[in-house]
């Protein structure tokens, strides 16, 4: 709540203005292309981004792939996960949801603009028409990014089980799969800090349907979730410069959200 107050302070004159453009578009989004909604949402983000006093550190954007019809599927931490992808992720997506979103502000006229499909997780029948919607936009070429954990998980940094039934939308539309890590995304909103905080977007290699077409649905779950548990893992290592000169240094790793180790690690000159 500090850091949203603060977003709001920093952004005390634009904020009339944004939120009107922002509440416009979202009523109206058959008027704009896709294009032009997801660049007033990277504007509109970037502000409050900046306000927040936060950084987004994004890798791995050159594994997008270049063409559209895809599906993210990043480990789900709060509710800043959107915001940080989408400040830098260069193509517009849309998002599966809960509904209990849309009671959100800011958050609702955000997915109102990416024209996001809300998903009742007590409603089986709607849940299925969602995604049978999300196939035939994916096929049609839209983006989508889905949480395969159903919802954020309370530890952090790590991530819990993804669901098989959440990969049924790529496995019906054989759209490829990019695994998202998201690491620090949680602290935005979560610790009470409006200490400057950077956080990580790491986008993995894309998984191919030929590559997953033999798999079922809980195997491709276990595989991306093992595949952001490892990226995870290596950022784990925090190394504020690269070491530079041989012999033995300390270096701290990561064990927990408030475990920190230190490992020795010796520099050879190699032979």
């Amino acid at each position: 709540m500090k850091r949203i107050l603060l977003m709001v302070f920093r952004n005390l004159f634009f904020v009339p203005y944004g939120w009107f453009k922002l509440c416009w578009y979202a009523s109206h989004a058959e008027r704009y292309s896709e294009e032009q909604r997801y660049q007033l949402l990277k504007y509109v983000d970037n502000r409050a981004v900046k306000g927040g006093n936060l950084v987004i550190d994004g890798h791995g954007m050159e594994n997008i792939p270049k063409e559209n019809g895809f599906i993210f599927f990043p480990n789900h931490q709060g509710l800043f996960d959107v915001l940080a992808i989408i400040q830098v992720c260069p193509v517009p997506f849309s998002v599966v949801a809960k509904k209990e979103l849309t009671n959100v502000p800011f958050l609702k006229q955000v997915f109102a603009c990416m024209k996001a499909f809300m998903i009742d997780r007590d409603d089986v029948k709607q849940s299925m028409q969602v995604i049978i919607n999300v196939i035939k936009e994916v096929k049609a070429g839209r983006n989508y990014l889905i949480f395969a954990e159903g919802t954020r998980s309370k530890d952090g940094n790590h991530p819990q089980e993804f669901k098989g039934g959440s990969f049924k939308a790529a496995t019906k539309s054989k759209c490829p799969i990019v695994p998202v890590a998201l690491i620090d995304s949680y602290k935005a909103f979560d610790t009470g800090s409006v200490k400057k905080l950077t956080v990580q977007v790491h986008f993995l290699e894309p998984i191919y349907y030929d590559e997953y077409k033999d798999m079922k649905t809980t195997e491709i779950a276990a595989e991306v979730k093992k595949q952001l548990g490892l990226e995870i893992d290596k950022k784990k290592v925090q190394l504020k410069d690269a070491l530079k000169t041989l012999g033995t240094h300390k270096v701290p790793v990561k064990l927990h959200p408030e475990v920190t180790a230190e490992v020795t690690v010796e520099v050879k000159e190699e032979k």
